[in-house]
């Protein structure tokens, strides 16, 4: 596996150029390293220590604990001062974390005392490398044990060595993020604008007639399935949407649970159907927008579930308008006016039917309805390659970071840019 080398590695070790001499380490994982770099195991470049429980000494304000996710309360005391490397051990082991300044860690983590012979950002950097999935016991959360930790390889050049590669990674890893940030950005101004172009054309306006959704929709909520005969095998059996299963202008069918096919000859009307809308009553919006869907040929048959309703436009009603009036701001405004201070969002059949759309002729619906979906079609475009932009950053990212500490670019002699340097 440490031979494989992926085209990331190699278009980068044909931007830096390689070490002038190698050595075969003699561990597998590792592979070659460069001729004057030891193969050395984790356990003699850092101490590796237990996370303590922390409700004893958890505090309004004071030193922060850091679980699997980073920081997320405040202790009155500290466990270790100074640059560590945290390690998870149950759920998170594949995502170490770098800390400099006084912390607590929890139980359910491992910190460590950096030795002399490696700088702790360097040991970040190549803890990053760590092929967990290789360790990880077979527990219901994914874990690694402390000697397993401390017997995993890396390469060990010498100390100033190793914080030149810490710099230049830091220097480079930045700038990536940074442009994934840019990426991130711009997908959110894609949001806003796919929003702005949405509401332009379903907003009610001063002077035009308007009419309840009720009267331009026919509304079903599922059927009460009971959970305890659900199915978790295909088989003959007919999948259940469920709430879990509509997603954002999505059907999403990877948590499916079956209803007995011999046990529906009562259930015709809860067969949805190709073109079917359905929306997500529990927790409507979530972060990339509303829970609604349209269902295809590829997910039928299937039976809807409860907290689900399936809506299906009336004579003179564009469907597809439906949907637009469904997944618009002014919808969302409508219904979270009366849900103020409630945990978990849910909306009724009454507040769907209570919406209040333009009362367009039919063709104009239709029309207007291919403006916005011509224009959404574009701002999706844009995108999709904002997307695939940021998953070549962060291809480029982990190459860069395993060629760095693995010693396939020989970094000794960067320097940051003067520019930079300068600032």
């Amino acid at each position: 596996m440490s031979e494989t080398v992926t085209t990331s590695q190699q278009e980068l070790v044909g931007k830096y150029k390689p070490y002038p001499e190698y050595k075969d380490s003699g561990i597998s994982r590792l592979g070659n390293i460069p001729s004057h770099w030891q193969p050395k195991k984790l356990k003699r470049m850092a101490s590796i220590e237990n996370g303590r429980d922390y409700k004893h000494v958890e505090a309004p304000e004071g030193f922060p604990v850091i679980g699997s996710g980073g920081q997320f309360t405040w202790s009155s005391e500290y466990i270790y001062n100074g640059e560590s490397v945290l390690l998870g051990r149950k759920g998170t082991v594949d995502r170490p974390l770098y800390i400099n300044g006084p912390f607590w860690t929890v139980d359910t983590m491992f910190y460590t005392k950096v030795c002399n012979i490696i700088p702790a950002k360097f040991l970040y950097y190549a803890a990053l490398t760590i092929e967990f999935g290789l360790y990880s016991t077979n527990t219901a959360l994914p874990s690694m044990t402390q000697e397993d930790l401390g017997n995993v390889h890396f390469g060990s050049p010498s100390y100033e060595e190793a914080e030149n590669i810490a710099a230049f990674l830091d220097y480079e890893t930045a700038r990536i993020d940074r442009l994934i940030a840019q990426q991130q950005r711009l997908i959110e101004l894609l949001k806003e604008k796919r929003q702005a172009l949405i509401s332009h054309a379903v907003r009610t306006r001063p002077g035009e007639g308007h009419i309840k959704l009720a009267y331009a929709i026919n509304l079903l909520t599922g059927y009460p399935f009971a959970s305890s005969g659900f199915k978790s095998a295909k088989d003959t059996h007919i999948p259940l949407l469920r709430g879990a299963n509509v997603g954002v202008d999505q059907i999403k069918w990877d948590d499916v649970v079956y209803w007995d096919s011999e046990d529906c000859s009562h259930l015709d009307d809860y067969y949805l159907e190709c073109g079917d809308i359905v929306f997500g009553m529990d927790r409507p919006w979530i972060s990339s927008g509303a829970r609604v869907a349209e269902i295809t040929q590829h997910d039928t048959p299937c039976l809807l579930l409860q907290r689900v309703a399936r809506i299906r436009a009336k004579a003179n009603h564009f469907q597809t308008y439906i949907k637009l009036c469904l997944s618009s701001n002014e919808f969302r405004n409508y219904v979270e006016a009366d849900l103020t201070g409630v945990s978990v969002p849910h909306i009724s059949p009454d507040q769907i039917k209570g919406f209040l759309i333009r009362n367009l002729p039919y063709d104009e619906q239709v029309s207007v309805t291919k403006e916005v979906l011509q224009a959404l079609e574009k701002l999706n475009a844009v995108e999709r390659a904002a997307f695939n932009a940021i998953e070549l950053l962060q291809e480029r990212r982990t190459a860069l970071i395993s060629a760095a500490v693995t010693g396939k670019i020989d970094l000794r002699y960067w320097t940051r840019p003067a520019e930079e340097a300068a600032a």
